[in-house]
């Protein structure tokens, strides 16, 4: 997360004042709103680095930064505002999370470039520069075009993000057949796995087969009953591909549940969000092949 933010703060200073050409009489005042103190303050110092990192090469003198504090406070964010703005400052850097963006609506003279993902539709002072949900569900989209798949269901947590990836879904170009709301909480998320997925509709379905080769008279029903044991379930999904939106171990225990339920990568295509190329999960060799949208991987470690 800290190198990622790095990155783009570093390339927010770098496209805003990488102009040789700009000078003038003036300093260039930019507000900087980041978290200085409390839980989040080492993300505010490895902005504060990147900061220094980005005016050291681009070794402008008329380019001053001003940092304030936010402490993720909302009410400490929109003081911080109001003591830039008496400064003099019309751009500002940040905040980092969303939830410190719900004041700034009172600062109309000022432009605020957020580091938040989320889609913010009612703050027109306010530009959200992470990845958000709409652009990652397009890229998913030109992926279903590319390796023409026509059935896809969208699995979607029941946790504080599910509304952002409703936004993402409605404002998209993503083609989906159903999507389906889960529960964290494993036992409760096996048994609705096994229903979207109709597990054991498929399970029966393989038993009565297995029966009814068992009683039949076919000379070759020893070979068939060995191919069939060799099954979990019978019958084809009536998906070819499905969107886990989710992350870290959450994202696991999905996927762990659909192998589970006889769902593998090898017959339908697996698809998440953007996992910032999660070393942890791409080690899980019976998740592969996953997608997800992402930045080009060999910049990110060219930069790194």
């Amino acid at each position: 997360m800290k190198i990622l933010i790095k990155i783009i703060i570093f390339f927010y200073i770098i496209c805003i004042f990488g102009n040789s050409n700009i000078w003038a009489n003036e300093k260039i005042k930019i507000g900087l709103l980041v978290p200085l103190t409390g839980k989040d303050k080492q993300v505010g110092q490895s902005i504060i680095k990147s900061i220094r990192l980005a005016i050291n090469k681009i070794d402008n003198p008329i380019i001053e930064i001003i940092p304030k504090n936010t402490m993720s406070n909302p009410e400490i964010t929109l003081r911080s505002a109001k003591e830039l703005s008496i400064e003099g400052v019309k751009i500002v850097i940040g905040p980092v999370f969303s939830k410190n963006l719900i004041y700034l609506n009172e600062m109309e003279n000022m432009i605020f470039l957020s580091l938040t993902n989320k889609i913010i539709n009612d703050q027109n002072n306010i530009i959200s520069a992470g990845i958000n949900s709409i652009s990652q569900f397009n890229t998913l989209s030109k992926f279903q075009k590319i390796n023409k798949l026509e059935n896809t269901i969208i699995l979607i947590p029941k946790e504080n993000y599910k509304e952002e990836i409703e936004k993402g879904i409605k404002h998209s170009k993503i083609n989906n057949k159903r999507v389906y709301y889960y529960d964290s909480e494993p036992t409760i998320l096996t048994k609705q796995i096994e229903k979207i997925t109709k597990y054991k509709i498929r399970k029966r379905k393989l038993e009565d087969e297995v029966k009814r080769i068992e009683e039949s008279n076919n000379p070759n029903k020893e070979k068939e009953l060995e191919n069939l044991n060799k099954k979990d379930t019978l019958g084809n999904l009536n998906f070819d591909s499905i969107i886990i939106s989710d992350f870290d171990e959450s994202l696991k225990s999905i996927v762990t549940s659909l192998l589970y339920t006889d769902v593998s990568p090898e017959n339908i295509y697996f698809l998440t969000l953007n996992q910032w190329f999660d070393q942890s999960l791409l080690k899980e060799k019976n998740f592969q092949p996953i997608y997800f949208p992402s930045i080009n991987k060999k910049n990110y470690d060219d930069f790194v």
